[in-house]
């Protein structure tokens, strides 16, 4: 049975699924303390609820619902003067311009009437004067317009009826004449819900937006709203998914930013639930999504941006409930907090105590490469590591005998995306002894070694640094990618054989990480098959970690860049 948690236990954010650490999870469906009473028990106190009346038996929930109704009718109370004012001003000066003034002093004209008017409700003195007095003689004594006084009066007199009837319905049955609903069944239903996944919201790619969306400042969580689904009926093989969430849709760093888990987290929220239809139709589309490219094809598809969009917000991004890694101080190994590695695919730590979850989790997921059976694996995708997780990063590093590190990040691009996790010399991290060797500066990417020992067993690392690719975005130039794809391939080849993947990594570790591992791949399927399916690629990288080529820029790119790779290949083959 799925559990919902009380609103009680929830965030500050509407929709966060994480509890506050200072409190205990409460379960909606678990009978509370007074419901645990007999039943006879329940009415005395509700008998006696009722003789004591508001101020006696008031939770402090039911205090914040009435002071937030007062609240709402002061407000409706001050729109409907505004309401009253404006009508009567706005017929007075129709009065005073139909009698032959001028559009300015039949304003001001209107002003004086409208202030000796409230000399009879506030106890003041006339704003204007005893000018006032005067000119409200004169309308009196006016006969031939009159009837404009008389209706600004009607139109005045049927505000304040309404606005009176207004404020009874809405203070007595939390409904007024508008379709708003009551303040306290909008508390109560807010309180009340339990969204499955926070949303997201979309980005637009600018210097403004990356400053809001950097998790080392904190981000406020952007909108709550979950898409809707709406698909047509037929064969699934053609199917198109409707993406599940705005950035789904747009495939945005907005993901990097909702809301943050804190620690003290006890409780799994919703843990166990199956798979929606909706879920278990982009997990088809993943595995099902094809679009094989000759040659001509891909050169053709690489300038159509239209179509490439859609194709990109149609294919799933296939992210992880944060909800199935709802354990105490996870949130200490994640730099973002919604960017969880897939279950199924996760590497796991080797620890002396497997029981531990903290101690062998790391977010990190082994992908296929081109050609891999099902139990292989090519590449490792991972975050750029943090102050917290730089000893567990070398733990992976030495645990899969990984001989290379790919990383696509700068330390720092406004906030920090990646700690400096390597030293300028030597260092030691969890038993692991890390020394560099040399340090070579290409032109767009350093290329350090270093020397691995650990109990008496020693091994060789390079770490290729690529510099040139902004985040979110994609670099100016293909070819240095490319240059550094074939790079870090000859790299492997040369590796002993026992070696393990390769490890990936930019910030996050989903969007120029997965760029870099699909061309990779990509270049390999032209170089052997003639064509490529970037499609296919792309769904199956997203199969095992969700996000991957995180925006429609870089799926475009991915395109942009194998069309390159392929005409260099057709130049080279005619020389």
């Amino acid at each position: 049975m799925t559990r919902r948690l009380s609103s009680s236990t929830r965030s500050h954010t509407e929709d966060s699924i994480f509890l506050r650490p200072e409190e205990d999870p409460v379960w909606l469906d678990e009978p509370t303390k007074t419901d645990k009473k007999g039943h006879g028990a329940r009415k005395k106190d509700e008998l006696k609820d009722c003789k004591d009346g508001l101020a006696g038996s008031q939770s402090p929930q039911a205090e914040e619902v009435f002071m937030h109704k007062v609240y709402a009718l002061v407000i409706e109370i001050h729109c409907w003067a505004a309401l009253f004012a404006v009508s009567q001003v706005t017929g007075y000066w129709v009065f005073f311009v139909v009698e032959g003034n001028g559009p300015l002093s039949s304003i001001y004209k209107a002003l004086h009437v409208i202030d000796f008017y409230l000399g009879f409700i506030l106890p003041c003195h006339p704003i204007f004067g005893m000018d006032s007095m005067v000119l409200m003689g004169e309308v009196v004594n006016t006969k031939e317009h009159n009837w404009i006084v008389n209706g600004t009066a009607g139109i005045g007199v049927a505000i304040c009826v309404i606005m009176v009837i207004h404020m009874v319905r809405k203070w007595r049955y939390g409904t007024g004449f508008g379709s708003f609903g009551t303040v306290s069944r909008d508390i109560g239903d807010r309180r009340q819900s339990v969204s499955r996944q926070p949303s997201f919201t979309l980005s637009e790619w600018t210097d403004a937006q990356e400053d809001l969306m950097d998790m080392d400042t904190e981000p406020q969580t952007p909108v709550f709203e979950m898409g809707s689904d709406n698909r047509m009926e037929g064969d699934a093989a053609t199917l198109l998914v409707t993406p599940v969430g705005l950035q789904e849709r747009r495939g945005s760093n907005v993901s990097l930013t909702l809301d943050m888990c804190s620690p003290g987290c006890t409780e799994p929220y919703g843990y166990g639930g199956q798979l929606s239809p909706r879920d278990q139709t982009a997990k088809e589309y993943l595995r099902q999504g094809t679009n094989s490219l000759t040659p001509a094809m891909l050169h053709e598809r690489a300038i159509d941006d239209q179509s490439l969009q859609a194709e990109f917000y149609e294919t799933p991004m296939n992210f992880v409930d944060p909800k199935e890694y709802n354990y105490p101080g996870l949130v200490r190994k994640n730099r973002y907090k919604t960017i969880l590695p897939n279950t199924h695919s996760r590497v796991i730590l080797k620890s002396q105590d497997e029981d531990d979850f903290l101690s062998t989790y790391i977010n990190a997921n082994y992908l296929k490469g081109y050609g891999d059976e099902d139990d292989e694996c090519s590449y490792i995708a991972t975050q750029g590591p943090t102050v917290n997780t730089v000893g567990d990063f070398w733990r992976m590093v030495w645990q899969e005998r990984c001989p290379i590190i790919v990383m696509i990040t700068n330390l720092e691009e406004k906030n920090e995306k990646c700690a400096e996790y390597w030293p300028e010399d030597t260092v030691t991290h969890e038993g692991i002894e890390i020394t560099v060797v040399t340090v070579t500066q290409e032109d767009d990417y350093s290329l350090r070694v270093f020397t691995l020992k650990c109990e008496g067993e020693e091994r060789s690392l390079r770490q290729y640094w690529y510099t040139s690719w902004p985040d979110q975005k994609t670099p100016d130039k293909a070819p240095p990618l490319l240059e550094l794809v074939q790079e870090v391939e000859r790299a492997r080849e040369e590796a002993p054989p026992s070696s393990g993947p390769i490890i990936v990594h930019c910030s996050a570790g989903i969007g120029r990480t997965g760029c870099f591992i699909a061309t990779s791949i990509l270049c390999k399927q032209l170089r052997t098959e003639g064509s490529v399916d970037i499609l296919r690629t792309t769904c199956q990288l997203r199969l095992d970690r969700g996000g991957m080529i995180q925006t429609g820029e870089q799926y475009q790119f991915v395109h942009h860049v194998l069309s390159l790779y392929e005409k260099q290949q057709s130049h080279t083959a005619e020389e």
